[in-house]
């Protein structure tokens, strides 16, 4: 079983910064899909960016050039730098932890709330 403990997130001015983090336990961190998704009021949950366990990137559409990604396989923590924030990044912000594998293990965060202010 993982658990993935997210950071807090908190209150900002748009054209802010803020890093959240997600720590993982349990399982073998250095071989998941570590992403991170948004979840606003009243719309569905979105992937925000994802980093495979050899580094490769991807992220939505509106967050490229604003948000980075990254692991520290070593501290079983992924990264999320968001710079550049929008009130339209303001959302409930969801760790996620699965296996390569189609058939395989899922796993999510408690989420933290960033919100922005315009």
């Amino acid at each position: 079983q993982v658990q993935l403990v997210e950071s807090e997130g908190g209150f900002v001015q748009a054209g802010g910064s803020l890093r959240l983090s997600c720590v993982a336990s349990g399982g073998f961190f250095r071989t998941y899909v570590m992403g991170w998704y948004r979840q606003a009021p009243g719309k569905q949950r979105e992937l925000v960016a994802t980093i495979t366990s050899g580094g490769s990137t991807k992220y939505e559409d509106s967050v490229k050039g604003r948000f980075t990604i990254s692991r520290d396989d070593a501290k079983n923590t992924v990264y999320l730098q968001m710079n550049i924030l929008k009130p339209e990044d303001t959302a409930a912000y969801y760790c996620n932890a699965r296996e390569l594998d189609p058939f395989g293990g899922t796993w999510w965060g408690q989420g933290t709330q960033v919100t922005v202010s315009s």
